[in-house]
């Protein structure tokens, strides 16, 4: 009886043991076998893709188009979707670091059904690109997608220009074919403001919020490869592509292509553009600020209505100008610094309003109208020399701030001198009567 309450002991003992390094040792290894796990081994018949869905007119981001990799294996079953685009808005701080460039996108697989499903029910179309890849090729692609989606590597730093959902997709088929991927030349000479140009045809006010945010680095003129930020571009590059193997060797990047969705313009289609364009709205603004002035000027300065004026205009500009100055010195994003707007658009306006109310300072608010007029001045005289596309907008729309500037200048300068005028009688009166 003694041995079999022993033997009984030692095999709770030793089942408890195993029980505990079970629980253990099983995260580590589905950890460590996961990836081979994974790593399904393709048929020769297995086709990789480069999958392109048309803008889709919803969210500003979507005005852009997608890109993604489509797997297709019949063999093994496999069809699944790599995508580069997935981010996640709800997260805490998301529209501040959205704002200094600290936005971080991941890739996630999700089935082709899916997908094409997603794209189909917004309208959009989507277009395949089979690639002209080896079996190894193939292999290799689709083991590097599936690590790459792993949890602890798919998330990346987005970057609009430079590394986005159409970038990585391109760099991915470049770095795993063996061989030198060739793209033909565009025709145009174009800089990536005129690719976002094209982009939100039909939107003036994003164009023009765009075109305040991005400075004069977005002006310059780019080279086939990095007009590939945008998808339709990088899917008409891909159309036209030849991989180079060895010295002698040509092949077509893409082997077929074909529309697997047509584009529903009735689902998605360009809403038109409303009566008050930025154009419009700020030669509307100009006339009831040169409205305002004369107002003022006939007032005398007496009337409360060019303080209340004053105050919303300027805070919106600076309010404005905090935007330019955190995008051009405190965030990643690329081509915000230089930006001439932040001539017109700072946060010196903001404080300045600020100051409006208060009597004691005529003297700081004389001394920023007349810097903040000197500076519109040479900014508007040398408008068409800047290094940057400006838009027209923001001639009357600095030319408001202008001539704000330069009306308070010339009230302040005549009550100064009416004041001085005012002293100066007293004290003679003073004299005489001291005779």
């Amino acid at each position: 009886m003694k041995r079999i309450i022993e033997s009984f002991l030692l095999k709770t003992e030793l089942h408890t043991f195993i029980r505990q390094k079970k629980i253990i040792l099983l995260p580590l290894i589905i950890l460590f076998c996961l990836p081979l796990l994974a790593q399904v081994q393709l048929n020769d018949n297995a086709k990789i893709s480069l999958l392109t869905a048309s803008p889709w007119y919803g969210p500003i981001y979507a005005f852009f188009g997608h890109t993604a990799i489509r797997v297709q294996d019949d063999s093994t079953g496999v069809d699944v979707v790599f995508n580069y685009g997935y981010f996640d808005s709800s997260q805490p701080h998301f529209i501040y670091n959205f704002i200094r460039g600290k936005t971080d996108y991941v890739v996630g697989d999700t089935s082709f059904e899916a997908f094409l499903s997603e794209y189909g029910y917004r309208g959009q179309q989507v277009v395949e690109q089979e690639l002209n890849l080896s079996s190894a090729e193939k292999q290799q692609l689709y083991d590097a997608l599936t690590i790459n989606a792993l949890p602890e590597n798919r998330s990346y730093r987005y970057n609009y220009f430079y590394d986005n959902c159409s970038t990585r997709p391109r760099d991915m088929v470049e770095k795993y074919t063996d061989g030198i991927i060739q793209y033909p030349a565009t025709a145009a000479d174009q800089s990536y403001r005129d690719l976002v140009h094209e982009c939100v045809d039909g939107y003036p006010w994003y164009r023009f919020g765009i075109d305040l945010l991005i400075g004069s680095p977005a002006d310059s003129t780019i080279n086939v490869r990095a007009k590939m930020f945008i998808p339709d571009y990088l899917m008409h590059s891909f159309e036209e592509a030849t991989i180079q193997r060895g010295d002698t060797l040509n092949v077509p990047l893409v082997k077929n292509s074909e529309i697997l969705l047509p584009v529903d313009t009735e689902r998605n289609s360009r809403s038109e553009g409303g009566i008050f364009a930025p154009d419009i709205t700020s030669f509307v603004l100009l006339l009831l600020t040169i409205i305002v002035s004369l107002i003022q000027v006939a007032k005398l300065n007496t009337t409360s209505l060019t303080r209340f004026y004053d105050t919303l205009l300027f805070a919106i500009a600076g309010l404005a100008g905090i935007i330019l100055l955190v995008l051009m010195y405190f965030s990643e994003h690329p081509a915000t610094n230089p930006n001439w707007n932040f001539v017109w658009l700072n946060p010196f306006a903001l404080i300045a309003a600020s100051f409006f109310w208060m009597k004691s300072a005529n003297k700081a608010v004389y001394f920023y109208h007349f810097i903040n007029f000197a500076l519109l001045t040479l900014f508007l005289l040398l408008w068409w020399l800047i290094p940057q596309q400006l838009p027209l907008a923001t001639i009357p729309f600095s030319m408001s701030l202008w001539f704000r500037s330069g009306t308070n200048i010339y009230m302040l300068r005549k009550k100064r001198l009416k004041n001085k005028q005012f002293t100066t009688s007293k004290h003679l009166k003073a004299g005489w009567g001291g005779l």
